[in-house]
């Protein structure tokens, strides 16, 4: 698969633009390319490739759903749990995800369409649900930050 490939999909959480390209997430976005963006993982060993979780936290981390954690080394990574969505990520590994519209704005399908390479069905309409919960963790300390 093209890592530069834009994917618009139901995720586990809403309607989102996916790619392994942040800079061309950013461009569709209209957002600062300096903003980090969330990175969807599918298993915890791949987790494992990307930051070494502190002790104190793995087993909530590993029992939470729908949950965002941004790690020391201020990594944003949720592992995704959804069947459906975990079975097309299963091919990639990894992506980084974001709300499919622009920055400050709702959910627009057309705008979405236009702006990907692929459009990912999985025999749903897509929809909005709320956004992941996102936690800080420190090596002893966590913050809810959404």
């Amino acid at each position: 698969m093209n890592p530069t490939v834009v994917y618009l999909a139901q995720t586990d959480t809403t309607v989102g633009f996916l790619s392994q390209d942040s800079a061309r997430l950013a461009y569709i976005k209209k957002r600062d390319v300096k903003k980090k963006f969330i990175i969807s993982i599918d298993s915890f060993k791949t987790l494992k490739t990307f930051v070494r979780v502190p002790q104190k936290h793995k087993k909530m981390i590993r029992r939470a759903s729908r949950l965002t954690v941004v790690y020391p080394n201020n990594q944003a990574l949720r592992v995704v749990k959804d069947t459906r969505h975990l079975k097309f990520l299963k091919k990639i590994k990894w992506l980084y995800t974001t709300s499919a519209n622009q920055t400050n704005s709702r959910f627009d399908a057309v705008f979405a369409k236009q702006n990907v390479d692929v459009v990912v069905y999985d025999g749903l309409e897509f929809f909005e649900k709320n956004p992941s919960t996102i936690i800080k963790c420190g090596k002893m300390v966590k913050r809810r930050l959404r």
